[in-house]
């Protein structure tokens, strides 16, 4: 089964516990999400950065509902920084994506209750290898030469290590390939900062 083409359903697969049989708790998966939708605008061509903040370069439709939305917010908006777009709607971000992945035959979503009481929904992969797949890809950003690597794939790389998704990338190998993941977050663009410091904000509580 082929991979996703987008960098959010891509994310969202990485970001599948295969132990727990979905994402698990403490996930920074919206961000993540926000994050890698900004990420493929920006390559994309239909974002550029304006002194550290979003603006729109080229408007024309993505084909993609989770970026057309996205890009759709941004023109809508005033000007904000890289980090607050990626604070924003991070949950109907999490339900688009999860959706897509739905339509496109690689999860089944599965409502349930918790206690009987609380409405959740449980994701798990239809083709594990989708999985593994990905995961190739992340390792071969880390080995091959940097000049050889797709923007796109050092954004995944990039945007794994920032979220702190350490299914993909464990502190050991983020150690061992700590300039190689400089590297390509410098490839990939003002994304994989702009995560990490909006995770920040998120952990002691700033708006």
């Amino acid at each position: 089964m082929a991979v996703p083409d987008s960098r959010p359903q891509r994310i969202f697969v990485l970001a599948y516990d295969p132990d727990k049989g979905g994402v698990g708790l403490g996930t920074n998966l919206g961000a993540m999400l926000r994050a890698a939708a900004l990420a493929d605008l920006y390559r994309g061509g239909h974002l550029t950065d304006a002194c550290g903040r979003v603006a729109i370069d080229v408007r024309h439709p993505c084909h993609d509902p989770v970026l057309d939305a996205l890009l759709e917010e941004i023109a809508g908006s005033k000007p904000h920084t890289w980090q607050s777009w990626i604070g924003h709607r991070q949950g109907t971000t999490v339900r688009a994506v999860r959706q897509q992945l739905s339509a496109g035959g690689w999860v089944h979503l599965q409502p349930r209750k918790i206690l009987g009481l609380f409405p959740t929904t449980r994701v798990p992969l239809r083709d594990p290898r989708v999985r593994t797949e990905l995961l190739d890809l992340v390792n071969a950003a880390l080995h091959q030469p940097v000049g050889s690597i797709d923007s796109a794939d050092a954004a995944l790389v990039a945007i794994v290590a920032a979220g702190d998704l350490t299914l993909v990338l464990d502190r050991g190998t983020r150690r061992a390939n700590k300039q190689r993941i400089q590297e390509l977050t410098k490839l990939s663009g003002p994304i994989g900062p702009a995560l990490r410091k909006s995770i920040q904000a998120a952990a002691v509580g700033e708006v």
